[in-house]
């Protein structure tokens, strides 16, 4: 690609290095545009030709399919070096409104929503209350006690910079490979292949993912056992049924733990009972002492604390799932380590106690809505009833895809990529945290895709509500800790860093910070 590819230094704002630099008095102009770089501050080219390319994206003067102007060619009009244009590309590619297409060059692949008209709702159907009509969708979607539809009214909202979690890199997400594979399959695939298939999914599926998870979670297991699943929230929905069928009605969770996850098994019936988790990870104890006869954890990457569930504690666990306890086992994003060694899954010690749920959401994107459950031998065949009536099985196409990528190692590859990109976006926030958030206790960092922070509220009064509204209010989003606890606890954010780029990532921090200060008493 013309730009995409090239890494620039900051100083490349005020180089005067080749055939395309002028003095520093010079202004030039392009007819792309109608750009004027005499607009541009000092010292600020760069920024400004990003911005001014993403509110042309935005505004449908540069619709999907547009090819921008070869970089050297642009920074000759605009009298710039030829850096400040490469950068300005790689930041709209960082954050997936642009990518390169070889002989094509640079071209628009994405633009963001539009907001909706102000007489639209841009919140989805859900249950509401009072002060969430009456005061309208920002502010009052942290000021409300109505928890649910929250997440998806909040992933509805426009905003400048997104810092919520749950989302990996999407723009890295890799078409090349996937349309490669695509071509692949559809070559050698049968008229059969286009029918009704086995309701476990794709037989070339579940061995993929079988050797998927021996080589990168240690689970042994047999194609037979995998049954394919339109995510872990489709996963969590089966293993409900069966619990409702078996009279276990009362679900344990880890407290603090994700809000998705907990109102999944609430939409399916069950009463969710907290239980505590600390730096060794679920309180086991307590879980004993709950009387609940089923968990749900997250025991390699907990969420959102980060902790992992250590080894007495998973001993423990186990101990109690061999008593009949049932255990659901969420590795949501297991391979998204950076500074700790592998965990293995709980279901690799306990295969028959242990109903292990995993996907790609988290490794290529949730819209492919493809993911994977094991349980025990006992409890396969009604799992494998539960999904055929549900929807009688996946789309196979995406499957076949999917496995082809597994098989060929492409899928290692991306993940080795990823890693590098999401470390380096880690990182970014962890400085921004430490430079704008003093004070803030930063947990989780080692892996994952987001991180928490927590702040001391004694003698301020804080709420991570009103900071994530105040946060919202200068164009950011957050996600409040608060929303995440069905105890009380102290005030915090979870910050998710792997769908941003590394500036814009510095720049929301750095507005949490502003409005943090905001909120503080005089």
């Amino acid at each position: 690609m013309d730009a995409m590819g090239r890494s620039t230094k900051s100083s490349s704002e005020g180089s005067k290095t080749g055939s395309n630099a002028q003095s520093a008095d010079a202004a030039g102009g392009s007819d792309f545009l109608q750009l004027d770089i005499g607009q541009a501050p000092a010292g600020g080219r760069t920024a400004w030709l990003a911005d001014r390319l993403r509110a042309a994206i935005a505004d449908g003067r540069l619709p999907v399919g547009t090819r921008l102007p070869a970089s050297r060619v642009l920074a000759g009009e605009l009298r710039v070096t030829r850096g400040v244009v490469t950068e300005a590309y790689r930041r709209l590619g960082e954050s997936g409104q642009i990518a390169g297409r070889g002989r094509l060059g640079t071209v628009v692949v994405a633009a963001p929503a539009a907001p909706a008209a102000p007489h639209e709702s841009v919140t989805p159907a859900a249950p509401r209350d009072s002060a969430l009509d009456a005061a309208g969708p920002g502010p009052a979607l942290f000021a409300s006690a109505v928890r649910d539809g929250v997440v998806d009214t909040l992933r509805a909202l426009p905003c400048r910079i997104d810092l919520s979690p749950g989302l990996p890199d999407l723009a890295a997400f890799p078409r090349t490979a996937w349309v490669r594979a695509e071509r692949a399959v559809l070559a050698g695939v049968t008229p059969a292949d286009f029918g009704y298939g086995d309701p476990r999914g794709a037989l070339a599926l579940r061995r993929a993912v079988v050797g998927w998870l021996a080589r990168n979670r240690g689970i042994r297991a047999d194609p037979d056992e995998v049954v394919v699943v339109a995510g872990v929230a489709q996963a969590l929905a089966l293993l409900g049924g069966l619990l409702r069928e078996d009279g276990v009605h009362r679900v344990a969770v880890e407290d603090p733990g994700s809000l998705g996850a907990r109102q999944q098994l609430e939409y399916g019936g069950h009463t969710v009972v907290p239980v505590p988790v600390d730096a060794g990870g679920l309180d086991v104890g307590a879980l004993r002492a709950s009387g609940a006869r089923a968990v749900l954890t997250t025991p390699a990457h907990q969420f959102p604390t980060g902790v992992v569930l250590d080894g007495e504690r998973r001993r423990e666990l186990l101990s109690w799932a061999a008593g009949g306890g049932v255990v659901i086992e969420d590795d949501y994003d297991a391979e998204h380590r950076y500074d700790r060694p592998p965990v293995p899954a709980l279901r690799s010690l306990l295969p028959d106690g242990v109903c292990y749920a995993g996907s790609v959401s988290k490794l290529l994107a949730p819209a492919l809505r493809v993911g994977w459950l094991l349980v025990p031998p006992d409890r396969l065949d009604a799992v494998v009833r539960a999904k055929r009536y549900a929807d009688l099985g996946n789309g196979v196409l995406a499957q076949l895809v999917l496995a082809r990528l597994m098989e060929s190692g492409e899928l290692e590859r991306h993940l080795r990529h990823v890693r590098l990109r999401h470390r380096r976006r880690r990182d970014a926030m962890l400085r921004a945290v430490r430079a704008r958030l003093p004070g803030a206790r930063v947990h989780g960092a080692a892996a994952g895709l987001h991180l928490m922070v927590t702040f001391d509220d004694r003698g301020t009064g804080l709420r991570d509500t009103d900071l994530a509204a105040a946060a919202l209010a200068r164009g950011v989003k957050v996600h409040p800790l608060s929303w995440h606890r069905l105890t009380p606890g102290p005030p915090g954010l979870v910050l998710g860093y792997a769908a941003g780029a590394a500036h814009d990532i510095e720049e929301g921090v750095a507005l949490v910070g502003e409005a943090l200060r905001g909120l503080a008493p005089s």
